[in-house]
């Protein structure tokens, strides 16, 4: 039977240069066609880690891979076993679990060879202003131990034509890293988090570098154990939800932000977006809407 506990390339000798991105994914089927080829064209390798999939995912990853001529660069990698989902199901497992969130990402990270990594979705597609960028990241990062945190513009597909694109607010996360002992996933509240150094310089990426896929004919919230978020502690999946919600219920233009793309004919509104709309539109593409007061997180009050 196979070990899934965690050894990291850097205990056997120095990393080769470069990026990886590394992809945990269940039932992407339908989003690795836009997602693989800008991120293998942007990317040194591509490490998909399949969980429990039962729509064919692993062999989509390799038939895109080989199609765009980077089968070689493309790692993909099965995880047997069930992971807590977010939430409460995540909070009741012990951190060093196989179906612990923190073990599953410290496992899947464990298989990149290069001196950088990415944690990337199975359901986000770069634009093409975003393979450009991480092209230039891959060497300028090279010994600099910055982490990059880069912005995401949720978009619903309604149709092969028509979607919404989320920019009411400026979604940002740290997604590339060094590789090291410093820089491993640990448990947190209701997900993981990847620790870093407080001396760790920190780049924030432009906006318009890519866009998360959610289809409205699908349950964007199947990974989370409860749908109760607070808008204070969790603004982002706060904010999904209510745009989930308006759009099932034909709401789409009442919620500030929410834009409504559609493409033209012949071009499936995801390539569209990808790599005509995100470049001609001007800067800054979020609003920048803030909390209502009353959700906005507190500073911590001393004794």
């Amino acid at each position: 039977m196979r070990d899934y506990s965690v050894r990291w390339a850097w205990e056997d000798g120095p990393l080769e240069p470069g990026l990886t991105a590394v992809l945990r994914v269940k039932d992407e089927a339908r989003n690795l066609p836009w997602v693989l080829p800008p991120m293998l064209d942007a990317v040194t390798h591509v490490v998909v880690v399949d969980n429990l999939s039962t729509d064919g995912t692993a062999d989509v990853a390799r038939q895109v891979a080989e199609r765009h001529g980077a089968g070689d660069r493309l790692t993909v990698e099965s995880y047997p076993h069930r992971v807590a989902r977010a939430g409460r199901e995540h909070l009741a497992e012990p951190p060093d679990s196989v179906h612990s969130l923190a073990h599953f990402y410290n496992w899947s990270f464990s298989h990149v060879r290069t001196a950088y990594s990415m944690k990337w979705d199975g359901d986000m597609v770069l634009s093409a202003e975003g393979v450009e960028l991480l092209r230039d990241l891959t060497w300028q990062l090279e010994d600099s131990d910055a982490v990059v945190a880069i912005p995401r513009h949720p978009m619903s597909v309604e149709s092969e034509s028509v979607a919404w694109l989320d920019l009411g607010y400026r979604f940002l996360e740290p997604w590339v890293y060094p590789m090291g002992p410093d820089y491993t996933f640990v448990k947190a509240f209701e997900w993981e988090v990847r620790e870093f150094p407080p001396t760790s310089e920190r780049i924030v990426a432009p906006e318009g570098m890519c866009v998360e896929l959610k289809w409205l004919d699908q349950d964007e919230f199947a990974h989370w154990s409860d749908t109760d978020f607070d808008p204070a502690r969790a603004p982002r999946k706060a904010r999904e939800l209510e745009v989930h919600r308006a759009l099932a219920e034909g709401r789409g233009h009442e919620v500030e932000g929410l834009e409504r793309i559609e493409a033209p004919p012949g071009v499936h509104v995801v390539d569209y977006v990808t790599r005509t709309w995100m470049q001609l539109e001007p800067r800054p593409l979020t609003h920048r809407l803030e909390l209502p007061e009353d959700v906005r997180p507190r500073k911590a009050q001393r004794a």
